[in-house]
């Protein structure tokens, strides 16, 4: 399977039923050992002040480590969260937050995923977390494949 329709699967994954699809995140760009997502706010993710919820900029955080770590992985192969750690470094009042993932260390079977989460307002970004993410490769169930 080639690079281009590995995206696409993961594309496809991310419009299933679930966490990713319910809240809008979307694949912006991949290639290998990289992958951005962007996710735009919507009231329902929000905390109280109106900014962006940390479980919802960790869950974004997931969410890029994963499909960064699968786009490296054999085919059949999904990555699955192990671990990840998460630090917020300011707050993620922008209209939209944009992970982008990068592979730290990668192999077939756990691999290491450093993402930057950034806050967009007015097109200017800035940084609001950093997470580390070790991943797991499972298969890929039939039906995805």
């Amino acid at each position: 399977m080639s690079g281009a329709d590995r995206i696409k699967q993961l594309a496809g994954i991310m419009e299933l039923p679930g966490f990713s699809k319910s809240v809008g995140m979307r694949v912006v760009s991949a290639e290998s050992g990289k992958l951005t997502m962007a996710l735009v706010k919507r009231p329902d993710l929000t905390q109280f002040f109106g900014h962006f919820h940390g479980g919802v900029i960790a869950g974004l955080a997931d969410h890029a480590a994963g499909a960064c770590a699968t786009l490296s992985m054999p085919e059949g192969k999904i990555a699955v969260s192990v671990e990840i750690k998460i630090n917020f470094l300011a707050p993620a009042d922008g209209e939209e937050i944009i992970a982008r993932a990068e592979i730290i260390q990668g192999g077939s079977t756990i691999s290491v995923v450093k993402v930057e989460v950034s806050s967009r307002k007015a097109g200017a970004e800035r940084i609001c977390a950093f997470a580390t993410a070790t991943m797991r490769a499972m298969d890929l169930p039939a039906g995805f494949r």
